[in-house]
């Protein structure tokens, strides 16, 4: 193993390990500062140098997910900046060693009016951490920088620690992909997660009985791109598809004898027409079907939905 290789194995299973041990002593606090996001009006992050660029990403993460939150400088925040605080803000201030002389202005100004904090930091019972309403431990064995001077482990666990605040918040407010695409309306993302089935299904045009022969199923399957769905009164009986044709050649010599409902899949994977148009795509792949019947709300059969016309429509 060369010595690069080694170097860059050895930094993410530190930052990994690290991560792992932070998740380990999550505990009542975590909850604590989750119900204080959840009750506030809008979320401040800072911190200063590495710390800073992680308070920005937490601050962008919180954004997306329905937390209006803003990333300001500690020391910029006192000259003007502190007007983006109301009494229903929380801050959340990140500093491994929570010493950090540069937060304490601010933190001095947020104890004034009351603002609650939430520390990232390394160091619980730092001047940091005694201010703070609730801690979150973000201490490191070692940073995976040889000299232990870089911040690398440490900011790694602080990511983490935002990422973990933000979704935990995002299920407790029933946060949808539906609200994620609102705030993500443009390029492919805002595509993939506003598009419906509706929206790319084909009709179901070749449909059979259940007493169809199997002339007819194979003649549907060869019109229907390799499903037939078997309707009764506009309802789903099942389905049947060009595999599952295949391996009744395979295995019956008089297939032809037999008819729609002798060979149909009585239970087969179904989507909603009002489904997003990924949720079926990730159904039909974890399935291992190519496509599928779309329903709506009554059950009625109102299409097909094929897995390369999901592809091709950006669904992935």
């Amino acid at each position: 193993m060369s010595a690069v290789l080694d170097s860059g194995r050895r930094t993410l299973r530190l930052e990994g390990e690290a991560i792992l041990a932070a998740a380990d002593r999550l505990d009542a606090t975590f909850e604590a500062a989750v119900d204080l996001l959840a009750d506030a009006g809008r979320v401040i992050v800072t911190g200063i140098g590495k710390s800073g660029a992680i308070a920005q990403k937490i601050a962008g993460t919180l954004t997306s997910t329905g937390t209006a939150a803003t990333w300001i400088h500690p020391i910029e925040s006192l000259h003007g900046d502190l007007g983006l605080v109301s009494n229903d803000t929380v801050a959340i201030m990140l500093s491994k060693s929570g010493e950090t002389e540069e937060l304490f202005g601010l933190v001095t100004a947020l104890a004034r009016r009351s603002i609650p904090i939430i520390a990232v930091t390394g160091n619980p019972t730092s001047t940091l951490g005694r201010a703070a309403r609730v801690v979150l431990d973000g201490r490191v064995a070692e940073e995976a920088c040889p000299h232990d001077l870089a911040p690398t482990s440490s900011t790694a666990v602080a990511l983490a620690l935002g990422d973990a605040l933000a979704v935990a918040l995002l299920q407790r407010k029933g946060f949808r992909s539906e609200d994620f695409a609102a705030l993500h309306p443009g390029g492919m993302l805002g595509r993939r997660l506003l598009l419906r089935v509706a929206e790319v299904m084909v009709p179901a045009d070749h449909t059979v009985p259940p007493s169809a022969t199997m002339r007819e199923v194979i003649v549907a399957l060869a019109h229907g791109r390799g499903i037939a769905p078997v309707i009764t009164e506009e309802q789903l009986a099942g389905v049947i598809t060009a595999g599952d044709l295949t391996r009744l050649v395979e295995r019956t010599e008089d297939y032809l004898a037999l008819s729609a409902e002798d060979v149909m899949t009585t239970t087969p994977e179904t989507v909603r027409d009002d489904d997003l148009a990924a949720t079926a795509l990730g159904r039909l792949e974890r399935r291992g079907v190519t496509a599928a019947p779309v329903v709506d709300p009554t059950g009625r059969v109102v299409g097909v939905i094929h897995l390369h016309d999901l592809l091709r429509a950006g669904a992935a």
